[in-house]
């Protein structure tokens, strides 16, 4: 199996690389198109900042390229942010616009609502074999200032200051707001069910 990651301006690519290698999987972080379009299946990972990543993206020809891949792709954190429709984040950025649906900046309501969301929370409402044998509210590992409102794409939801979108899917688009490469067995798991997609 061809498992490729997406390689881009954005952070936290390699710890992704290194969360498949776990599981046995030796993976290809590139750019070259034919090599994305014959994988297997495509990771869209990533931590940055999303005008500035979708510009880079544009220039480098990367955008029409993800859209239209045909097989299954899964976006994590930022990755997720940029298959949505826009984000909040970079002066209301225009993304890939994969999942009809905006990225917003969380607001707090109290003084103990810290932005950015960062650490461990549960995930409820699961609805897609990408959580195949997880029970609902078990724990993922966040980090994040953005969010995607609950919607008709979401499979997975969490609730910080509000709830929202944990994990999205539309058709072969597959996308989680937390981390799987950083969340334990949990994520483990949500990795080889994504990539049970592929076989």
């Amino acid at each position: 199996m061809l498992v490729a990651i997406i390689k881009y301006n954005a952070g936290n690519i390699y710890s992704v690389d290194y969360g498949l290698k776990r599981l046995g999987i030796e993976p290809v972080v590139t750019a070259d198109a034919e090599t994305l379009k014959k994988a297997d299946c495509v990771i869209f990972p990533g931590q940055g900042e999303a005008g500035t990543t979708m510009k880079y993206l544009r220039a480098n020809r990367l955008d029409e390229l993800i859209i239209n891949l045909k097989q299954p792709v899964l976006g994590i954190c930022i990755g997720m942010h940029l298959l949505c429709s826009t984000s909040e984040e970079g002066e209301d950025t225009q993304c890939l616009g994969v999942f009809d649906a905006p990225v917003l900046r969380f607001q707090p309501t109290r003084h103990e609502d810290k932005v950015p969301h960062i650490g461990w929370n549960s995930i409820v409402n699961l609805k897609s074999n990408l959580y195949c044998d997880i029970p609902a509210g078990e724990f993922v590992y966040f980090v994040h200032s953005y969010y995607v409102p609950v919607n008709n794409y979401t499979i997975a939801t969490s609730d910080y200051i509000l709830p929202f979108s944990a994990s999205i899917r539309k058709e072969n688009f597959f996308a989680t707001q937390f981390h799987p490469e950083k969340s334990g067995k949990i994520g483990e798991q949500i990795l080889q069910n994504f990539l049970k997609n592929a076989i």
